[in-house]
């Protein structure tokens, strides 16, 4: 296999590929290694590339396959891991240098999941440092940059495994989203990324940056895609008090089954206000083809929405501040300045911050759940500008300077105060060429809607196969 031929697989394309015989595992492997060896000095997408353990499984699959042992669309099929999932053997970092030798004696339960599954592990993506930012700059491990413009952020803090799958380094990830970590950069990055419903894919083994807003979810070329890995990693885990018992839904039953009178919400204000204008009309064009699919948009007014980011990074940062203050004690030299500096500022919110932030949080969670009595699906920007130049602190939002951080988590941060699904897929480029994501939320638990949804707009658009000029 030509590494030209990975640019036009996904998952599930590899997957009937593998299945039928037509596509040898190794062969595969050897193309995204080779393709990694070639454009990893120019993004900046990993931290570790697994390449013996990539080739060993690879052999592994391609001869239970040949037996007759096919365990399914991940089975051969290469992936990458954001590098805060243990991986027994292999040093996982947190994308810091506290942590730079740190090597697990067990996987994550969504890792060994995927192993399970028999994908193919090539390596262990760079990172905003311990997934608390959004820009993935990293001090310790170097600068990952946006496939679709070397001299821009892409997104994070799984900005490392955005860019493998943008780049076709891996044809899956697994991200994290705090406050949209998973599709911030898949919105900068021009990838689908997926943050599922809090607790249903396990937690354990994944280092925390909030033990009440992380969630672990797929980032992919595909709603398809993400389905397949979501199949795969979701369901209950005895060790993560946090995890959904029971096993989970299906997500790929249904899929393909349209949207045909599903009622879609608009809304009125706030996700809408102080957007880019090429982010305002490529996600208004979007909202046209869910109509012309059949799908009834709504419009609706959610003014709690505005409340979101404040809850969600007063809790977050406290809960993350929490768990670092030994570190941070001892070690303070061994953060970069940007996060010791979150951090120690963290540190003095009161209790008082805190269970205000709490209350709020229940206030939100309550609207949200009476939104969904009307709407089955939100639709939204992902984020309110397309991805920014490295470097950059600050951004001027229709005439309003925010912070970087500020402006990405904006939309993004309201799913995860929630625990509600959430996806962000590719709906238009700017003028110059960087990526525009839309966003779709829905009620607990829906995560297959949400996918169904994301599906049917990927079948009557070509965005999402569209590819960054790296070659």
């Amino acid at each position: 296999m030509q590494e030209r031929d990975l640019l036009s697989l996904t998952v599930a394309g590899a997957a009937r590929l593998i299945k039928a015989r037509k596509l040898s595992p190794v062969e595969l492997a050897k193309a995204t290694l080779a393709r990694i060896e070639r454009l990893q000095p120019r993004l900046g997408a990993f931290i570790t590339v697994t390449a013996e353990t990539a080739l060993r499984q690879a052999r592994k699959a391609e001869k239970e396959i040949v037996a007759g042992d096919y365990k399914g669309p991940l089975h051969g099929v290469p992936v990458t891991l954001k590098d805060l999932y243990a991986t027994k053997g292999i040093r996982t970092t947190a994308g810091s240098r506290i942590l730079e030798t740190h090597v697990p004696k067990a996987d994550a339960p969504a890792t060994a999941r995927l192993a399970q599954a028999g994908a193919v592990l090539v390596g262990k993506t760079n990172l905003h440092e311990w997934a608390c930012g959004v820009t993935t700059d990293n001090p310790s491990f170097g600068r990952c940059h946006n496939p679709w413009r070397h001299a821009y952020i892409p997104g994070g803090s799984s900005g490392g495994s955005a860019a493998a799958v943008a780049g076709r380094l891996g044809l899956a990830s697994l991200g994290s989203d705090t406050g949209g970590s998973i599709r911030i950069p898949a919105h900068m990055s021009g990838i689908f990324g997926h943050k599922p419903t809090y607790g249903l894919v396990p937690r354990t083994g994944v280092f925390p940056e909030s033990w009440s807003f992380d969630h672990a979810g797929p980032m992919t070329l595909t709603a398809e895609d993400a389905a397949i890995v979501l199949a795969a990693i979701a369901g209950p885990d005895p060790n993560d008090p946090s995890c959904l018992t029971g096993r989970p839904a299906n997500p790929l039953r249904g899929l393909k089954g349209g949207i045909k009178g599903l009622r879609i919400g608009l809304p009125k204000q706030f996700y809408f206000d102080d957007l880019h204008p090429e982010v305002d009309a490529a996600v208004r064009r979007a909202a046209g083809v869910f109509r012309g699919l059949g799908a009834r948009l709504v419009e609706i007014d959610i003014p709690e929405a505005a409340w979101g980011m404040d809850c969600c990074f007063v809790i977050a940062w406290a809960e993350a501040a929490h768990y670092h203050r030994d570190w941070l004690r001892t070690r303070p030299q061994d953060y970069g300045p940007d996060l010791r500096d979150l951090l120690e500022a963290s540190s003095t919110y009161l209790a008082s911050d805190y269970l205000q932030a709490q209350r709020v949080r229940t206030r939100i969670r309550r609207a949200y759940a009476r939104l969904f009595d009307k709407v089955d699906l939100l639709l939204s920007p992902t984020g309110p500008l397309p991805a920014t130049p490295h470097g950059a602190l600050d951004v001027e939002v229709q005439g309003r300077t925010v912070s970087v951080m500020e402006s990405c988590a904006r939309f993004t941060a309201i799913a995860d105060v929630t625990g509600e699904p959430a996806c962000s897929l590719p709906c238009g480029f700017t003028a110059d060429g960087l990526p525009i994501g839309l966003m779709l939320h829905g009620r607990v638990l829906e995560d297959a809607l949400v996918l169904r949804a994301a599906h049917a707009y990927e079948q009557a658009t070509d965005w999402h196969s569209r590819l960054p000029p790296l070659d």
